[in-house]
Formats: structure tokens, C-alpha cells, sequence
């Protein structure tokens, strides 16, 4: 028996909003951050679990004081038995009577209790000796079942058919663990893309990305049509008329007007339009994607729950599932989106970028393909080339490709140095002047 003795919190942030790295039509100066923990246990193994919340700055302390708040449902507990049974103690988290009054599973506190997890879930695989994704790889349809809470999603999708599922893909699976060894898994960068980019920067970057593989580009639009038409188009001259080109409006628009301004980009080639408006209005998205068909419309890097993607898929919403590894609370509850995604016939192509998050959601991409949808038709990960340096084990991306992490865990954990220098406001990087200092967190490692 081991148990869990500490839970570390730490205000990390990069001054990417010096370079407008990170720039959209509604984040025009991000700073790339995590509310990040480190969960510690007395086994002898020495071995930790690593989580985090990504955010864009100024708010980071909101969300290192809401996983500060989970530690009384850790300290103290069996690690075993927490790494047991995830299901259930994935409801211990999500379900606590008064911590769902902050939601009801959604927001700052949802996000929290999935970078819990998710440093559970690091730790586990840590202990297990494999990477995420060949861990969840290797569980039972039966296993991978029990990790689902399906309240509120048995009108869409029950057990017994989650359970059909994956056991209809259970006899290629190792053959799919063999090609995504062998292939890797497809991936698109964004990035050429930010807003605040000029054009040469744009078109250079783009050709860039073509030469080193990629077969797919992504832009940030939304500012303004003359200039997004102009930028299209440049990126169309840039790549050629091969490579897809996918817009992000990053929630921008109404409705009426996010459906006139697809219409203007859509002869240049749109591979899909990302986050049109609200990641709320399920039926705004609907409506867009009926009416800018055959344009896809993609979403899901700010859809709070399990919930909302039902309802989206459902309604028709959106034709790219764009899952996130730190959004909602943590791996268990994107494995209920991939097996929806899975039910629906739609594709999921994940989120990434910020810092870490394609660190972590490639796991998750690559368990759907071995385990879940059996599929990498039409898929890929995001891929920014941005911070990767941080981390213990950085993706590897060459020739358009995630190649499979092979270190284990979940890919989460950052470096013992980078944290000391990032910390905000007292950091190495901070206390230099890269940025303005404000009051200190009250959350303390």
C-alpha cells in the first residue's frame, strides 16, 4: 500500500504575447499557461503523477486555487485503490455534492478535477510502464466500460452499446498498433496561421509546413473578411491546391454572419470551419453547418462536457470532433466523447497547440485509433510548434506525422527547470521583466 502525501500547485505562464504566438480574432495576446500539479506518493517507486489545466494567462490563479481545493479528496487516501478503479474515483471527484454547485460539470471546477485525473492517470501508467495510450490499448472493452459515468448520455449511447463497439474492433487491434508504430498518426499545423502574423511571415510559414510534410494547414480568421479573404488567399498561393487549408474563428460570429463570411472563404478550399460561435449554441452550429455544407464545421476545444457533444451530435452540429485533453474532466470523460464520436460516425480530430496539449492528446488519438474507432481516415492531431522543450518527453512530429510516444505516462510533465523559471509572478523568466508583475497567487507549491 502506498499513499498519496502531497499535491503540489504551480502557477506556470510563457510570455508568448510578446511574438503574438498563440493571436486570434478573440485572444489577440495570449500568454501560454498551465495551472499544473504534481501529485507524490511514499512508494518506494518514487514515481509522480504530472497535470495540468491549459489557460492563456491572466486567470491561472483562479484555476491553480480550484485544484488546490480537490486535495481533501487525496491526501492521505490509498493510491492503489484510487488507481483501481478510475471510474470510481472519477465520480468521487465530478460527483462531490458541493463542489457540483460550482458547475454542475462545467467550468473552472470541471477543468480542475481533469487535470486530477489526468495526473492519476499519468501516474498510473507510470506504474504500469507504458504510455498512456498503449495502457488504455490494452484494457478490456469490459475495463474501458467501467471508466464511463453514461448519466446523461444513455438516450444517445447505453453500455451494451458502448460495449459493442469495442469489442468489434478488439481483433484488429494489434495489427493498428503495429501501423501506428510503424506510420504514425496524421497530423496539421497551425502553425502559419495567427492572426497577428503578416502575410510573408504567413506565406512563408505555410510553405514551410508543406516542405516538412503536412498536409494540412490551419488559419485564424474572424477579424476582418477583407483581411481573411486576402490571407486565404495568400495561403492558397502559398501551398498549392492540394493541401487542405482549415479556418478558425475562435467563437467570433452570430450566426447569420458567420454563415456570410464562410460563403466568402469557401472558393479558396476550405478543409472545415473551426469554433464558428458560441461553443454553447448547439443549435447556432447546426444551423451554420447546413447552410455552409460542404464546408465541415468542427468545434469541441471549449465544449464543457460530455453533454454538449451528445447534444451536438445529435443535432448535427458539427462534422469534426475536436476533443481536448485538458477541457473536460480528464481522460475518462474523453473516452464517453470518443465512443460518441464512435456511435455518430463522425470524425475526431483533437485539439492541440497552447502548451502541453499535444503532448497529451496524442495519447488519446491514438487509443481511439487502436481501441475505439479502429479508424484514421480523415484524422489528425493539431500540431504548434511551441514550448515542446519543456516537457520530459516532447511529441515527436516529423514528416506530417505524430510518431507514438514511447516514455511512460500521459505525456503531461513538465521539466523541473522550466517550472522554477515560469512560475509566475516570482520565476526566473518573470522576475527578469518579460513581463508585468501583479499580485502573487495565493496558491503556494
Amino acid at each position: 500500500m502506498s499513499v498519496v502525501t502531497a499535491m503540489d500547485v504551480f502557477d506556470i505562464r510563457f510570455p508568448t504575447s510578446r511574438d503574438l504566438d498563440g493571436s486570434d480574432a478573440m485572444n489577440p495576446d495570449p500568454d501560454y499557461s498551465a495551472a499544473y500539479l504534481v501529485l507524490r506518493t511514499d512508494a518506494a517507486d518514487g514515481h509522480e503523477g504530472h497535470g495540468f489545466v491549459f489557460t492563456i494567462g491572466r486567470g491561472n490563479e483562479v484555476e491553480t486555487a480550484a485544484i488546490a481545493a480537490l486535495r481533501e479528496h487525496l491526501l492521505g487516501r490509498d493510491a492503489e485503490e484510487l488507481l483501481a478503479d478510475m471510474g470510481a474515483t472519477w465520480k468521487l471527484l465530478v460527483h462531490d455534492s458541493q463542489l457540483r454547485w460550482l458547475g454542475p460539470e462545467k467550468g473552472v471546477m470541471h477543468m480542475a478535477i481533469g487535470a486530477v485525473v489526468n495526473a492519476l492517470w499519468d501516474l498510473k501508467a507510470k506504474r504500469a510502464g507504458l504510455p498512456l495510450w498503449e495502457l488504455l490499448s490494452r484494457m478490456s472493452p469490459e475495463e474501458l466500460v467501467a471508466l464511463v459515468d453514461f448519466r446523461y448520455l444513455s438516450d444517445a449511447l447505453t453500455p451494451d452499446e458502448a460495449l459493442g463497439l469495442l469489442r468489434a474492433v478488439v481483433p484488429g487491434r494489434e495489427d493498428r498498433r503495429r501501423q501506428l508504430l510503424a506510420e504514425g498518426y496524421p497530423a496539421y499545423t497551425t502553425t502559419p496561421g495567427w492572426l497577428g502574423y503578416s502575410d510573408a511571415k504567413l506565406s512563408q510559414l505555410a510553405r514551410e509546413a508543406v516542405a516538412e510534410g503536412f498536409g494540412q494547414i490551419k488559419l485564424k480568421v474572424g477579424a476582418s473578411v477583407e483581411d481573411d479573404i486576402r490571407r486565404v488567399r495568400a495561403a492558397r498561393d502559398a501551398v498549392g491546391p492540394e493541401v487542405g487549408i482549415a479556418v478558425d474563428a475562435n467563437q467570433r460570429w452570430d450566426v447569420q454572419e458567420a454563415i456570410e463570411w464562410i460563403r466568402q472563404l469557401a472558393p479558396y478550399g476550405i478543409a472545415w470551419v473551426e469554433e464558428p460561435t458560441s461553443p454553447d449554441d448547439i443549435l447556432g452550429h447546426a444551423a451554420i453547418a447546413r447552410a455552409v455544407t460542404p464546408v465541415p464545421v468542427a468545434t469541441g476545444e471549449h465544449v464543457q462536457n460530455r453533454v454538449v457533444f451528445k447534444q451536438m451530435l445529435q443535432a448535427g452540429s458539427l462534422q469534426v470532433l475536436q476533443l481536448d485533453a485538458a477541457r473536460v474532466a480528464g481522460v475518462n470523460e474523453n473516452i464517453a466523447i470518443l465512443l460518441l464520436a464512435a456511435k455518430f460516425g463522425v470524425r475526431v480530430c483533437p485539439h492541440a497547440g497552447g502548451v502541453g496539449l499535444c503532448e497529451m492528446v496524442q495519447h488519446l488519438a491514438m487509443f481511439d485509433f487502436v481501441a475505439v474507432s479502429g479508424s484514421k481516415e480523415e484524422r489528425m492531431i493539431e500540431f504548434v510548434d511551441h514550448l515542446h522543450e519543456h516537457f520530459a518527453a516532447p511529441v515527436e512530429v516529423r514528416g506530417g506525422r505524430y510518431w507514438p510516444p514511447t516514455a511512460p505516462g500521459a505525456g503531461g510533465e513538465m521539466l523541473t527547470a522550466s517550472l522554477a523559471d515560469y512560475r509566475y509572478p516570482d520565476g526566473a523568466v518573470w522576475a527578469a521583466g518579460a513581463g508585468a508583475a501583479v499580485e502573487r497567487s495565493a496558491v503556494e507549491i
